[in-house]
């Protein structure tokens, strides 16, 4: 198979070498540009002749040997064109209602032509990356938090190809995330860029290499739980639906989605007992919750409100439970630097003080591995105290003054 240079191909077609430059790069002719030089293939200018002119004849065909200014021209990454198809799947996979600005695509004609005549690697862009993301990652728990990421990212990631993502790229992300959130949350979104993009080159065989992104060291876990005084005075202080949402999640110790999309199909009264399915846990496996005084209550004075979601509000079903009315009610009972989530730790702070062993709390909790327990672990020092004293038959005689 002949490859041509640049004036050999415009000297076969018998036209001036910049204007087959200017048709090849606008894939008029079939062509390629590797490096600083343009390469064709006789074969395929033979084929565009025909085409064009199917009475011109063609004489002679010699070989002719390819030459280049630069020795070491590497072959480019191709650029994939952004079709309406992917813009579309993006938008809708995101939630998003106005595309982002597109860019300016390279013919289909000197793509194809890259790809199966070079064997050129397509280029892939990260709207494509997204959208099989989200596909393949649809069971996460943590599904639609990546989406709230990813719409954010899109700023500036959006527009560009997967090769185009650069150090330089990383490092801006990291800047603007940094002047809204913590280190921690902004390691939230390089965690999932990072994956996205080793995704894209370990499975996916779409990019060669990666950036390498760090991420910031962070601290350990946050341990914030309130005091029983200062859960009453919360308590006071809310409105009487709200009242009962924090206290049913001070008793029972379950997160925030898992309250408020709780439904009297999932609650067995009689036999005290209720239970979140494995679909709903953020670990994908089911949690039994046995329902104690102050959980039953809660759930008694609901009963009849509403058919199926057990929580609610002038007859509609609670959404959501970080409110203004949550911040005011905070505000007033003197609380500082607390989060809805924060009710958890708090439950969890209680148990490990009223002497629950690190199993149980782990089942109560629905935590996948008992190391998430172990932070509480300094709470309940008492059951320590038993083997502590076990050396005090051994010591006890001993004087042990200097």
């Amino acid at each position: 198979m002949n490859t041509l240079t640049l004036q050999q191909a415009a000297a076969l077609l018998k036209i001036h070498p910049v204007t087959l430059q200017e048709k090849a790069r606008a894939g008029d002719i079939p062509g390629a540009k590797i490096g600083k030089c343009w390469v064709f293939l006789e074969i395929d200018l033979i084929e565009h002749i025909r085409s064009q002119y199917p009475r011109r004849a063609l004489q002679g065909e010699h070989e002719r040997n390819i030459t280049c200014h630069s020795s070491n021209a590497k072959t480019p990454p191709v650029g994939g064109s952004k079709s309406s198809s992917t813009d579309e799947r993006y938008n809708v996979a995101l939630g998003l209602t106005t595309k982002s600005k597109p860019r300016i695509p390279r013919p289909a004609k000197a793509q194809m032509w890259e790809q199966n005549r070079l064997g050129v690697k397509a280029r892939r862009s990260w709207k494509e990356a997204v959208v099989r993301w989200l596909e393949e990652t649809s069971e996460k728990a943590t599904h639609q938090e990546d989406k709230r990421k990813l719409i954010w990212l899109d700023t500036y990631l959006g527009a560009l190809m997967l090769d185009e993502i650069t150090l330089d790229v990383i490092d801006s992300i990291r800047a603007a995330k940094l002047k809204e959130a913590a280190k921690a949350t902004t390691n939230r979104y390089l965690a999932l860029t990072r994956a996205i993009l080793l995704r894209s080159r370990d499975e996916w065989e779409w990019i060669d290499k990666v950036p390498k992104i760090r991420l910031f060291k962070e601290s350990g876990s946050r341990e914030r739980s309130l005091t029983r005084e200062q859960a009453g005075r919360l308590l006071d202080e809310l409105p009487e639906h709200q009242r009962d949402v924090v206290l049913f999640a001070l008793a029972t110790g379950l997160r925030q989605s898992n309250v408020l999309q709780l439904e009297w199909s999932q609650i067995n009264l009689e036999q005290r007992h209720a239970w979140i399915h494995a679909a709903q846990s953020k670990n994908r496996r089911p949690i039994a919750i046995p329902l104690n005084e102050a959980a039953y209550a809660v759930l008694m004075r609901q009963k009849g409100k509403h058919l199926e979601r057990v929580f609610t509000f002038r007859g509609k079903p609670l959404n959501s439970a970080n409110t203004p009315a949550w911040k005011k009610a905070l505000k007033r009972a003197g609380i500082d630097n607390f989060r809805w989530h924060d009710l958890r730790h708090t439950w969890a702070t209680w148990q490990r003080q009223a002497g629950t062993p690190t199993h149980e709390l782990q089942r109560l909790g629905g935590w996948r591995t008992g190391a998430m327990v172990e932070r509480y672990a300094h709470l309940a020092p008492d059951h320590l105290a038993v083997a502590a004293s076990r050396l005090d038959s051994l010591l006890i005689g001993y004087d042990l003054a200097t």
